[in-house]
């Protein structure tokens, strides 16, 4: 008895070996009509195995591909698509380049630097007050999201003035929101049906039932 483990390793295991086996032939026959002919039939085989997509035009381009794979690219047939090259197979993707900017303080993010700096260029004070206010909630916010304790607004106020590189003047009377504020969760939306009382609905079904019963009229059966 041979187990599988003992036999060749399948190019695309998803196919099976039968289909695997198909293939091999197709490289042994000599005549190229009639490898052509035999390609296509196995194209179409192959294309059973997913019948609600071997009519797509991408779809079928992928078989070729896979016929091509499992054959190591060594089946010289006529495709109708040309024929991917192992060069092409093992070629390895370009590294992607990753964001190397350096965040001072992660819990706040990349944005709340960016707006410090629009703080930093505005020269009208009543909106470069309001940018400040802005800017203080949005980082005790941020803060509480990593840290769900509390943070006092003297820490989110020496934040600030990190970022700034200096001391900000703070608008007089500057109070930021309160934490449960800032943490608390939208409240879904109430609907505008009203609750009815199961209990008092089926009392109130019963006494229709017995008002209902009680307005018929029963006639005596004359024989």
């Amino acid at each position: 008895m041979q187990y599988n483990t003992q036999k060749k390793k399948l190019l695309l295991p998803e196919y099976g070996r039968n289909i695997q086996k198909m293939v091999d032939h197709i490289r042994t026959i000599q005549d190229r009509e009639e490898r052509n002919r035999a390609a296509r039939t196995v194209i179409d085989v192959m294309g059973n195995l997913y019948p609600h997509l071997r009519d797509v035009p991408d779809f079928r381009h992928k078989l070729w591909d896979h016929l091509a794979i499992m054959s190591e690219f060594q089946l010289d047939i006529d495709a109708p698509y040309p024929l991917p090259s192992l060069e092409k197979i093992n070629e390895k993707p370009e590294k992607l380049k990753y964001n190397t900017n350096h965040i001072k303080f992660r819990h706040y993010g990349k944005l709340v630097e960016k707006l410090i700096e629009k703080i930093k260029e505005t020269e009208d004070l009543e909106q470069k007050r309001a940018l400040i206010v802005l800017t203080a909630n949005h980082m005790k916010k941020s803060f509480l999201t990593w840290n769900k304790d509390s943070v006092e607004d003297e820490q989110i106020y020496n934040d600030i003035n990190t970022y700034y590189g200096s001391t900000v003047i703070l608008p007089e009377g500057m109070t930021l929101s309160h934490s449960k504020d800032l943490l608390q969760k939208k409240s879904k939306p109430s609907s505008n049906k009203p609750i009815l009382n199961k209990n008092n609905n089926s009392k109130n079904a019963k006494r229709e039932n017995n008002n209902s019963n009680n307005n018929h009229s029963y006639h005596k059966k004359q024989y």
